[in-house]
């Protein structure tokens, strides 16, 4: 990002973001002083593209951009910062920090990345789509959810772009905006700025999403429906993933997980070569033809009705015909705003026939977005990106026949012995029952039972009372086909407790090293202060305990990290004598030349507390044989 700056968790000073270090800069200095209330920080970063929302009003009265005053404005706002507390805790230009009320679980800490310079989004191009997903991907593991502010124009081609782009995704992405500048009166910006930040902070909803008016969207079934209301967005063909009233209502079984063992990547590559053609009245032959000429390699057709074209137009079915035979996917999507594509009428049948896809019930953004992603794949034939297009990748299309949810089955049976009837008590007894039927199911190792429970509609990633999941027992247990299952059911790896564990945590801590690494396959990784994991593996080095400094070393930590007085694992060890963990620490890199806030080094330690063998092992003459051992193995 050579044009972006971002306001920092350390100091908040702008800077140039060049590299992946100054992420890790991010990572290392995230906390400030450690907060002495009992409450989780939810971290969000939100990338200030450009649009409405941030617009100033100049002195003749017309909304226009001004770069580096958003960040300086939103401070000057008490429904945006809790300046009293962000002071106190990260200093004056520390991160933004939202207030809290008596029900908030997690504090809102947010840094706003603003680029430079700011996009008017009917100026949008694929290379911006590439340049947010390379932001995320960059900064993907240092928040636990993403906040898009974009113009309104072309957010939905964003948006569906997005979806496809960030593959195997395990944390929420809101894109928003405003049809008045958040800095003006009576704005709309506030609002959906407010919930946004609160529902990326605070839900598992590992989808790119569309928040406009009180509806929570997926970002691939959007459209933008108005110019000038504030309910500017609609989702024609799919209901909202969550209402935000005074409560977020969230419908979890709406909910797109990815379930493929694999980690969060960002498909960086577009095809540029794809094109919208729409059908109208006395369309030209010619014209139909030149749009099908190279370097054309993908078309969305929108065509009337379910899917139909002009039966007495033979000369463009040829034309069309002769493009599928080149090789160019066309996918046949209707102009209607609701409703689907279908063969069932004879015009619909003669675009099959002549080799025309049905794009089903996509909108005309997600459709395009989907083609130049699908014609990107390099590794993929013909063949296989035409069955691509007519696959559901990311919950953008409804193929045939809506699947037969079985709604609760199992829950409406027990509400009718409890005589229970309201929606509200319904989704009640669903929050109580499925999490504790799954627990139990994995807690007896029963993988039929897990799979019966999802086909009941069960959200395998629905937390208990404490906010723990399936997933993170199954990781207490260490069973790994258990583990296996739930996340090929989409159970997500990020989700955090009221303690502030996610799954990986717990495999840590019970030492369950093929559950770490399945983990971190899926795209687990290690959270929260870097000090704070310092800690963690310095009380395990002043025991001894190798399996647990083995367990972190499998989860990717540094185990040259630093806890709060400065010394690293090596140097409690060196402190405790403990010798296997000393050789353990050394045989993997850990820095015998580290100093902590008393200016000693590990075998400084050693020394004075005269821990004898420990000395042996860090002695000059031995620690650089280690390290010339090490180098070589590289």
């Amino acid at each position: 990002m050579s044009h972006a700056s971002v306001n920092t968790l350390h100091n908040g000073n702008n800077f140039q973001r060049n590299s992946r270090s100054d992420m890790e800069h991010l990572r290392n200095h995230s906390s400030g002083r450690l907060a002495s209330e009992s409450i989780r920080d939810g971290r969000v970063l939100v990338l200030y593209t450009g649009g409405t929302i941030g617009m100033i009003r100049n002195e003749n009265g017309v909304f226009v951009p001004k770069a580096n005053a958003f960040v300086k404005k939103l401070r000057k706002y008490p429904q945006m910062h809790d300046r009293e507390y962000a002071d106190e805790r990260f200093g004056s230009m520390g991160p933004l920090v939202l207030p809290m009320n008596d029900t908030d679980m997690v504090r809102v800490v947010y840094n706003v990345l603003e680029y430079s310079p700011l996009c008017d989004s009917s100026n949008m191009t694929m290379d911006d789509w590439i340049r947010i997903a390379n932001d995320i991907k960059e900064s993907y593991e240092h928040f636990d959810g993403f906040v898009i502010l974009h113009g309104t124009d072309t957010l939905s081609y964003t948006a569906s772009a997005l979806s496809f782009m960030l593959e195997s995704l395990g944390k929420i992405v809101i894109l928003t905006g405003s049809q008045v500048p958040i800095f003006d009166t009576r704005t709309d910006g506030l609002d959906n700025f407010l919930s946004s930040l609160v529902i990326a902070a605070n839900y598992n909803i590992p989808e790119v999403c569309v928040f406009f008016g009180t509806n929570l969207m997926r970002g691939n079934r959007t459209c933008k429906v108005s110019a000038s209301s504030f309910e500017a967005f609609n989702s024609p063909n799919f209901p909202p993933l969550a209402k935000a009233n005074i409560k977020v209502e969230v419908d979890y079984r709406a909910i797109f997980r990815s379930c493929t063992l694999e980690k969060f990547h960002a498909n960086a590559s577009l095809n540029r070569n794809v094109g919208l053609l729409r059908i109208f009245p006395s369309i030209t032959t010619d014209l139909v033809k030149a749009f099908l000429q190279p370097p054309i390699e993908g078309v969305v057709l929108q065509s009337y009705g379910a899917g139909n074209m002009p039966m007495n137009r033979e000369d463009i079915i040829t034309e069309l015909r002769a493009a599928t035979k080149r090789g160019i996917i066309i996918v046949n999507i209707t102009q209607c705003s609701t409703g689907c594509v279908s063969s069932i009428y004879e015009p619909g049948k003669l675009l099959e026939d002549a080799g025309v896809i049905s794009g089903f019930d996509m909108t005309p953004e997600a459709a395009l977005t989907k083609l130049a992603y699908v014609l990107s794949k390099k590794e993929w034939d013909t063949e296989t990106k035409r069955q691509m297009m007519q696959t559901n990748l990311r919950g953008e299309l409804t193929a045939g026949r809506p699947p037969s949810l079985q709604d609760l089955d199992l829950v409406d049976a027990v509400a009718r012995s409890l005589k229970l009837s309201s929606t509200a008590e319904l989704q009640e007894l669903g929050s109580i029952l499925f999490p504790a039927m799954l627990n139990a199911a994995v807690l007896s190792h029963d993988i039929d039972k897990l799979e019966a429970l999802k086909e009941y509609g069960a959200d395998v990633s629905q937390r208990n009372a404490d906010g723990r999941t399936a997933l993170h027992i199954a990781c207490c247990e260490g069973d790994l086909k258990v583990v296996r299952c739930l996340l090929r059911m989409g159970a997500n790896v990020h989700i955090k407790d009221r303690f502030d564990r996610t799954p990986l945590t717990d495999a840590i801590e019970y030492d369950h090293y093929e559950v770490i690494k399945i983990l971190l396959q899926c795209g687990a990784h290690l959270h929260g202060s870097a000090h704070l994991i310092g800690e963690k593996m310095c009380v395990a080095a002043a025991v001894g305990n190798v399996k647990r400094l083995r367990s972190y070393h499998l989860a990717n930590a540094d185990l040259s990290q630093k806890d709060f007085s400065g010394r690293t694992p090596l140097h409690i060890a060196a402190l405790h004598n403990k010798v296997q963990a000393v050789k353990f620490l050394l045989e993997h890199g850990a820095e015998v030349d580290s100093f902590d806030k008393t200016n000693q080094s590990p075998y400084d330690l050693a020394v004075n507390a005269e821990s004898t063998e420990a000395a042996s092992l860090l002695s000059p003459s031995n620690t650089s044989d280690i390290s010339l051992a090490t180098e070589a193995t590289k």
